[in-house]
């Protein structure tokens, strides 16, 4: 699997391409949409965790656990927050690659300047996805506590939120992996490579079993 590089700007066939404001069709990028959707759904698994917490605070049943319940309501707020942001951000960095390749190439003083923005461009583009990875990995601790803890009306949600972050955690280390085939930097490379492992093994060790 090779790194994600940048192709012209596309109008989808059959797609509505009409921009917000009424203006007419405007090109869609399509390399690279893919990214954002692991932020994305941990948005949402975040979300699901937050309400899990919500339906289970303020209940005399859950009296003893509502001290715990309100907190993680809190990180998981803040969670979805951040990843909302790296939607964002991850898009931006994917125009920041594609503006790289866009330098001039005539010389051998602009192709080496070029090739310095790529590399930098994809930095960028793989700091973003590490930073949802780790941010999956983090929303997984907290479901594994409110699924144990929680209101149990509220099961499934629980579920379908670790669902969700399971699946942000490995479509964002799948983008990880994809560019650090570009980067020319082995150490780099390396240790990134092993930090992805390192969270995924987390991420596996916290996936939630279903009911029988």
């Amino acid at each position: 699997m090779g790194p994600v590089i940048p192709s012209d700007d596309i109008t989808l066939s059959g797609a509505d391409t009409t921009s917000a404001g009424g203006a007419g069709p405007f090109p869609v990028r399509v390399l690279g949409r893919g990214r954002m959707g692991s932020a994305l759904a941990g948005a949402l698994a975040a979300s699901l965790t937050g309400m899990v917490g919500r339906l289970t605070t303020g209940r005399a049943k859950f009296a003893e656990v509502d001290a715990t319940m309100r907190a993680i309501a809190t990180q998981a707020d803040a969670q979805r927050a951040a990843l909302l942001t790296l939607v964002d951000a991850d898009a931006a960095a994917f125009e920041e690659v594609m503006a790289a390749f866009r330098w001039p190439r005539a010389s051998a003083e602009q192709k080496a300047a070029r090739s310095t923005a790529i590399q930098a461009a994809y930095k960028g583009a793989i700091a973003v996805p590490l930073q949802t990875l780790t941010a999956a990995v983090d929303l997984l601790r907290l479901l594994v506590i409110v699924t144990e803890i929680g209101n149990p009306n509220a099961i499934t949600d629980g579920g379908v939120g670790a669902l969700l972050a399971e699946a942000a955690a490995q479509g964002a280390a799948l983008n990880v992996r994809v560019n650090l085939t570009a980067l020319q930097d082995a150490d780099l490379v390396a240790a990134t490579a092993a930090q992805v492992d390192e969270l995924l093994a987390q991420a596996a060790q916290l996936r939630l079993k279903p009911p029988r």
